[in-house]
């Protein structure tokens, strides 16, 4: 009698906040359905073998960018494939209107529902959508979003306030197509989100910013392009420095605390700027969670710029070897949260050779899983259960998807990866299966990588001996969290 869809035979199962067992891991109907010691074969209509491998539950990388430079369904079918080969079953992508994306402005309630059709049927892992109110009208539909739609979770960009950086005005309009987009905006957002926590205690709504002041910006940007220095990824740090990142993340949290509303500093960049962030969080004791990269955790301008070109150009910028240390720490001890890609699918042609017009991001998501086993678990002895807690279960308790995502339990979906510990490959773009043609990690070995990855109990990827092997039918589904 067929009992179980599949079964993970011998594996070591790496349980967040628990520790790791040797166990079988059995799957039915789209979800865990039972761990123990020798569960029978015959029962399951397939079995993988773990044997040597450890099972990690799905990472849910909360910091995503669909559809930024490309056709929406594009970017959803060939980024989310490219997921699956990082360990990553859930991704979290934000959306705002303005330039990029849709290229257009709006009512949510009109431009959502365009959203969800176009990436329905299209990803390879299951998705959600952090949603920028960018208008004041926007703002107001905040509840309506969290009741109709389950989107719990919403974004401000501090730097967009009063400059446009690409165009190199100081009116920001043109680019974020909405109103005065200044602090008085943030507050109102802000105070929207605290009004609507009180009708959903059950729920953790937040809002996650991006931490960089703008008017700072445009004096050391100004100053940069003046001085006669290369114009290279240590000029873009120079003209962000991590001094921007402090005084927004002041900002920030003063009138976070103000209103009563839970927020999270995305993507963390320098050492100035997560001990201001833990400052904060000690001075005003609010919820306040912290986010790294990958990238800000494992390169640095220096090293880049030997190498040449703009590919690691990004908000904010690459730092110094020291800030990514500083990080690492953060990661180890427990200030960090979580770790996230800032996946953004970016052509090497749109980076071009002149740096302030060269779009900012890159893809990284495939390398998730990897990157923290390679430089976390095997070479600075982080713990596979911190590591199972910084890709997932920690994200997924901020963004309303525990007990469905984050850890590998009876009745949570089956979403995981079966990872070989000593496998060691050379990054190259075409290993990481994204539309992207080039990645600031290229020839860099990295050791530990999924050789498996099921997405609601469905074997998704397989790193066989001919290669990579993706599914036929992408499966993702739209998660409401609520």
């Amino acid at each position: 009698m067929t009992r179980y869809d599949l079964l993970v035979k011998g594996g070591l199962l790496v349980v967040p906040y628990h520790g790791e067992v040797r166990a079988d891991l059995a799957v039915s109907g789209g979800r865990i359905a039972a761990i123990g010691d020798d569960l029978p074969t015959a029962e399951a209509a397939e079995v993988l073998d773990a044997r040597d491998r450890v099972v990690l539950p799905g990472a849910v990388d909360a910091h995503y960018h669909l559809g930024i430079y490309r056709d929406l369904g594009l970017d959803a079918a060939e980024e989310t494939r490219s997921s699956l080969v990082g360990g990553v079953t859930s991704v979290l992508s934000y959306f705002r209107t303005g330039q990029h994306y849709l290229n257009r402005t709006g009512s949510y309630r009109e431009i959502f529902p365009e959203v969800l059709g176009a990436v329905q049927g299209r990803s390879y892992t299951d998705y959600g959508f952090h949603l920028a109110p960018m208008t004041v009208d926007q703002i107001t539909e905040i509840p309506s979003l969290v009741a109709d739609h389950g989107v719990t979770s919403f974004k401000y960009y501090m730097f967009y306030k009063g400059f446009d950086l690409a165009a190199n005005s100081r009116d920001a309009r043109s680019f974020t197509m909405g109103d005065e987009y200044d602090l008085g905006h943030l507050y109102l957002i802000l105070e929207q989100l605290a009004r609507t926590q009180r009708d959903h205690p059950e729920l953790r709504l937040s809002l996650s910013l991006h931490c960089e002041q703008a008017e700072l910006m445009r004096v050391f940007i100004e100053r940069v392009r003046a001085s006669g220095a290369p114009q290279n990824l240590r000029a873009y740090s120079d003209g962000r420095p991590p001094l921007t990142e402090q005084v927004a993340i002041g900002e920030a949290a003063t009138l976070a605390a103000h209103a009563g509303a839970r927020v999270n500093l995305l993507h963390l960049s320098s050492a100035d700027a997560l001990e201001s962030a833990l400052t904060a969080r000690r001075h005003h004791g609010t919820d306040m969670r912290f986010e790294v990269t990958l990238h800000h955790l494992c390169l640095d301008h220096e090293t880049l710029d030997a190498r040449g070109g703009l590919g690691g150009k990004v908000n904010p910028p690459i730092r110094t070897a020291r800030d990514a240390e500083r990080l690492w720490e953060g990661v180890r001890d427990g200030s960090v949260d979580w770790v996230a890609s800032d996946h953004a699918c970016c052509m090497e042609e749109e980076k071009g050779d002149e740096l302030w017009p060269a779009r900012p991001g890159f893809g990284g998501s495939a390398l998730l899983y990897p990157v923290l086993l390679s430089e976390g678990f095997h070479r600075r002895g982080i713990p596979l259960t911190r590591i199972a807690e910084l890709a997932s279960a920690r994200p997924a308790r901020a963004y309303n998807l525990w007990g469905r995502k984050g850890s590998l339990a009876v009745g949570y979906d089956a979403d995981f990866t079966v990872v070989d510990p000593g496998l060691e490959q050379e990054v190259r773009a075409e290993l990481l299966l994204s539309g992207q043609d080039h990645c600031p990690f290229e020839g860099v070995r990295v050791r530990g990588w999924p050789v498996t990855t099921v997405v609601g109990g469905r074997i998704a990827y397989r790193l066989g001996d001919g290669g990579p092997e993706v599914a036929d039918e992408p499966t993702g589904r739209y998660l409401r969290r609520d």
